[in-house]
């Protein structure tokens, strides 16, 4: 089975899935930053960056521990590479790149909004 790591911060969310190579997903997990942001009337670029170093593992393994997946599972990982606020980007491109040589994986760049598009073609209950 083909189990891929997908990583996303391109602005105010780290989120962290596994999905399988017919696109079913095992498990996202979601670090919020809500609360960090609230009292700015909108996203603080640096506030959300330094919230995604702090969460960015966290999500990693609770996402794993939620898909039963260990890492010697994955075929590959897939992180935003943009369009994003660059700090928050660089933090899950770092980390995905540090994790594919550490893991012996190999390591994709998304364009955030082709993903958007794509996600149009996902249904029953991927």
């Amino acid at each position: 089975m083909t189990l891929i790591l997908g990583i996303e911060t391109s602005c105010d969310d780290t989120s962290i899935a596994v999905v399988d190579e017919r696109g079913h997903v095992l498990a996202c997990k979601t670090a919020s930053q809500v609360e960090v942001h609230e009292g700015y009337g909108g996203i603080y670029p640096e506030f959300a960056s330094r919230a995604h170093v702090a969460a960015i593992i966290p999500t990693l393994e609770a996402t794993l521990k939620a898909a039963n997946v260990t890492p010697d599972q994955l075929s590959a990982i897939g992180v935003t590479r943009g369009p994003g606020l660059i700090g928050s980007l660089l933090v899950g491109l770092h980390t995905a790149s540090g994790l594919g040589a550490g893991w012996g994986l190999p390591t994709y760049g998304i364009n955030h909004l082709r993903g958007h598009l794509r996600s149009a073609l996902l249904g029953g209950g991927r």
